[in-house]
């Protein structure tokens, strides 16, 4: 385990140059420019690097974490990355990655605490999303309780990025990339996909943009 910022910038140094002894022109190549085909919406969790899980290089995924791989309206830190992935990088697919065991999810089924005022405000997101699935929350077995609604979080926050001005504009003009809803396993490494939509999809009426 690292302890110390220095022990980070020791790690990349050695990092830095085993990958230019393998291939010199690596990080000229690099520096040139992005083309990532995914936008990446996961969760801040430690446990949970986007390009380490999917084992990708750097420059090939565009991301975005915050606690509990939400999509908020009034969120413009997550809209402007996802406006700048679909106008801009032009990316195929926009991925929306929670994991079992979110302790953000979690926290959200809690009381909440009077010295987390600013996580609380976060979490209330969550919170609407369990009142509006309680009846199914309630009718399960409590043991599953927690999983199920991190899986409706991801559904929830897919629906979410088909609900904005961003992705339903790029879906009418020509560029059609598609959402995904991934769940990652912390106990096992692996992800499963919960949710896909692409311009196909048939968007509630109450959500669509007139234009």
């Amino acid at each position: 385990m690292m302890h110390t910022p220095d022990k980070l910038l020791l790690e990349n140094r050695a990092w830095s140059q085993e990958v230019s002894r393998k291939d010199p022109d690596y990080f000229k190549q690099l520096a040139k420019e992005q083309r990532p085909d995914f936008l990446w919406i996961g969760c801040s969790d430690s446990r949970v690097p986007a390009e380490t899980v999917v084992n990708a290089q750097p420059g090939e995924i565009f991301v975005h974490r915050n606690i509990a791989n939400q999509v908020i309206m009034t969120d413009f830190n997550c809209l402007s990355v996802l406006q700048y992935a679909i106008a801009v990088l032009q990316v195929k697919h926009v991925i929306v990655c929670g994991h079992y065991g979110c302790g953000g999810v979690k926290a959200a089924l809690q009381p909440q605490l009077s010295e987390l005022m600013i996580a609380n405000k976060w979490l209330l997101h969550i919170k609407d999303i369990y009142r509006l699935h309680q009846d199914e929350l309630e009718a399960i077995d409590p043991a599953k309780k927690l999983a199920r609604l991190i899986e409706i979080n991801i559904i929830e926050q897919v629906y979410r990025l088909a609900h904005t001005s961003i992705i339903q504009s790029a879906w009418k003009h020509g560029h059609q990339p598609s959402i995904h809803g991934w769940v990652y396993g912390l106990e096992d490494g692996l992800i499963d996909e919960l949710i896909k939509l692409d311009h196909n999809t048939q968007i509630h009426p109450i959500y669509r943009y007139a234009d």
